[in-house]
C-alpha cells in the first residue's frame, strides 16, 4: 500500500496530479488546498497517499498535509454514503477549518453546498463525525492541528483573508476562492483570486 509518494511533478489540474517516481509516473488526486500548495512543474513534491482499492481498480488519493489525508479518512471511513470522490469534492469547496467548524456547529446549510450533497448526506455528516472531529485522541484531527495546518500562507489563505478585510463573511470568502480557484487553477496569484471572487 503506498502511503506517500515523493517525485518529479510533471502535469498538475485543479484535482489530479501526475508524480513521476523512480521511472513511473503516478496519477494522484486532490483536493484544491493540495493544488494550491503544488510547486511549479518539474519540481519536487511530497504528498501524503490515501490508497483506495477497488474492483475494478485502485486510485490514489494525496494530500499537502496529514490532517486533511485523516479527515478525507474519516468521511470515507465513517460517512456511510460518502465515497473518494464525493470527499475529494467537499474538501474541495471548503477550507478544513470551515468544514470542521460547520460539522460541530450542526450547519446543514453549509455542508449542502458542497457539490454532491444534499441536505440528508449533510446530516449524516454531522450526526456521524460531530464527535470525532473535537477528540484530541492521537491521530485525531483538532483544532490545533488544523491551525498547524493552514498557519503558512499561501495564494489562497492571502486571498481569503484580503475578501474578509473587504466585508466578506469568512465562509463566504473561502467559497468566493474556491471557486476562483477552480477557475483560474492552482497557480494563480492572490490577486488574480480575489478579483475573480469579485467578478473583475
Amino acid at each position: 500500500m503506498i502511503v506517500s509518494l515523493r517525485g518529479k511533478l510533471i502535469e498538475a489540474g485543479v484535482l489530479r496530479v501526475v508524480i513521476e517516481s523512480a521511472g513511473v509516473g503516478y496519477e494522484v488526486n486532490v483536493p484544491v488546498t493540495t493544488a494550491e500548495r503544488l510547486p511549479k512543474l518539474g519540481a519536487e513534491v511530497f504528498l501524503l497517499i490515501h490508497h483506495v482499492f477497488r474492483e475494478d481498480g485502485q486510485a490514489l488519493y494525496g494530500f499537502a498535509v496529514a490532517e486533511e489525508r485523516e479527515f478525507f479518512k474519516l468521511l470515507v471511513e465513517k460517512v456511510s454514503g460518502v465515497g473518494p470522490k464525493m470527499a475529494l469534492n467537499i474538501l474541495s469547496r471548503l477550507s478544513l477549518p470551515i468544514l470542521r467548524d460547520a460539522i460541530i456547529r450542526g450547519d446543514v446549510a453549509l455542508l449542502s453546498q458542497c457539490p454532491g450533497i444534499g441536505k440528508k448526506t449533510a446530516e449524516r455528516l454531522v450526526m456521524e463525525l460531530k464527535d470525532k472531529v473535537g477528540l484530541e485522541a492521537p491521530g485525531a484531527v483538532t483544532m490545533a492541528a488544523v491551525a498547524a495546518a493552514v498557519s503558512a500562507p499561501t495564494p489562497a489563505s492571502d486571498a481569503v483573508s484580503a475578501l474578509v478585510a473587504l466585508g466578506f463573511k469568512p465562509v463566504d470568502a473561502d467559497k468566493g476562492v474556491r471557486t476562483a480557484i477552480a477557475k483560474l487553477g492552482p497557480g494563480a496569484t492572490a490577486d488574480q483570486l480575489v478579483r475573480a471572487a469579485l467578478g473583475r
